[in-house]
């Protein structure tokens, strides 16, 4: 789901009389870029859309299917979704979306690195197994192939080689201190990994 996307979903309806806790605002507030006035404007858009202030994976999955027409997101989707749920709930609240496009958009890149992380650690447990990488290395690269027919990259190749640049310690997982370092290091395999899921919030 790009970031465009949900400008237009948030910027589609009129306010509604509904308001955050001053606690929340304030935490948005102290971590975004965002003013006030324009936090509880869009706040109340993505009421009128998400009438229980929370999105629900349908409606996220729908929003990916806008994000990418024709092509099939499904399998995708969740590894997606698990970067703006961040409490494990089954949901995204307004203040979980917009934090994690304020990274996405002005954070930096131990930030964004750390966000991706969540979309490769499938069951959230803080590690990187390789079968984690293995199915979603495997779902991006079929969104590619629908996108690219001509993509050739293989996805046993790029698993292997991608895993352990970033296992540092070779010990058969990757925390997120080893993909962050991995990462900022430009290794060449896991550089490949982190553009194709970035590709995924920018296109």
């Amino acid at each position: 789901m790009t970031s465009a996307m949900v400008s237009r979903v948030l910027a589609r309806a009129s306010r509604k009389n509904q308001k955050m806790t001053e606690e929340e605002m304030n935490y948005i507030i102290q971590n975004t870029d965002l003013e006030k006035e324009k936090l509880e404007s869009q706040y109340q858009n993505f009421l009128n859309i998400h009438s229980n202030g929370q999105m629900s994976k349908r409606a996220f999955n729908l929003m990916m299917k806008e994000s990418y027409p024709g092509l099939k997101t499904k399998k995708l989707n969740r590894h997606v979704f698990r970067m703006y749920d961040t409490n494990g709930d089954g949901f995204v609240d307004f203040k979980e979306l917009i934090l994690a496009l304020n990274v996405l958009n002005n954070g930096t890149p131990e930030q964004n690195l750390k966000q991706i992380f969540r979309v490769l650690d499938i069951n959230n447990d803080g590690k990187i197994h390789v079968m984690e990488l293995v199915e979603v290395l495997r779902d991006i690269l079929d969104l590619a192939k629908q996108k690219y027919p001509d993509n050739s990259e293989d996805l046993d190749t790029l698993t292997g080689a991608a895993f352990a640049e970033m296992d540092l310690n070779a010990d058969g997982e990757i925390s997120e201190d080893e993909f962050v370092t991995a990462c900022l290091e430009r290794k060449k395999f896991s550089t490949i990994v982190t553009l194709h899921v970035i590709e995924l919030f920018s296109g």
